[in-house]
């Protein structure tokens, strides 16, 4: 059932690439400390090897982070284990992470489509399918990521369908939640994603301000490198809701 992944008591709290106002992104160490503070909500962004291993990473090449040379598409997944992003904190495999947590929802984005079939397989093998839900800034790849797992899973509109409920439009039979930046996140975007069955998560939300009025408005989920701000934030309008370990 796709919508398993959003019956979670709201509003939905997303530690953007595990949190990285509390340790490098998309790295162990960020993700534990987002789940050590109760979130449910992890994301993430997944890419793949040359050899078909899916890693938890957001840029092509390993240089921003690691400081290595490389795109991760043309690398076997010796040479990206070896990388260490922020100079100590190794790459993790999606399998891994998902195996971490069988308690923790995690909400990824498929930047290449060579991460599509490895993706299938990880959540083929993991059973993963009621805690993830699969975004992309692509159309195409939300489209055949949606063939490779061929069953339904929790899908975030992609950009077309998220210009159409702009101009009051369908979103998309398979989307159940519109992913969208602050600018977006109107009060009239709001309702007319409501009118048609789909949560609003906005990104990237930093700012305490900026959370209490996003809240105000009727969000459904924040998306924040903050995790500590918008968990104190929440826990003062008593909104909280800490994962329930397993």
């Amino acid at each position: 059932m796709p919508r398993k992944f959003l019956d979670f008591p709201g509003p939905l709290a997303f530690a953007h690439r595990g949190g990285s106002a509390h340790g490098p992104e998309n790295t162990w160490r960020a993700f534990e400390h987002a789940v050590g503070l109760g979130y449910a909500y992890l994301e993430t962004d997944v890419r793949a090897t040359a050899d078909g291993v899916a890693v938890a990473f957001h840029d092509k090449t390993l240089d921003r982070l690691t400081g290595r040379p490389g795109r991760i598409a043309v690398l076997p997944h010796r040479d990206v284990a070896a990388a260490r992003i922020a100079g100590t904190e190794p790459i993790p495999l999606i399998e891994d992470l998902l195996g971490a947590w069988p308690d923790v929802r995690f909400n990824i984005d498929v930047k290449d489509a060579r991460a599509i079939a490895p993706l299938a397989g990880v959540l083929h093998r993991t059973a993963a399918w009621d805690r993830v839900c699969i975004c992309s800034f692509s159309a195409s790849r939300l489209r055949a990521t949606r063939r490779a797992l061929d069953r339904g899973v929790c899908t975030a509109a992609s950009p077309s369908g998220i210009a159409a409920v702009l101009l009051g439009g369908p979103a998309g039979a398979s989307a159940q939640c519109a992913q969208v930046p602050v600018p977006v996140a109107t009060a009239l975007f709001l309702r007319r994603a409501h009118e048609r069955g789909l949560q609003v998560h906005a990104w990237t939300v930093n700012d305490r301000g900026l959370m209490e009025s996003l809240l105000d408005l009727g969000v459904d989920g924040i998306i924040t490198d903050e995790t500590a701000a918008l968990r104190e934030v929440l826990t003062a309008r008593g909104q909280w809701h800490p994962r329930q370990a397993s």
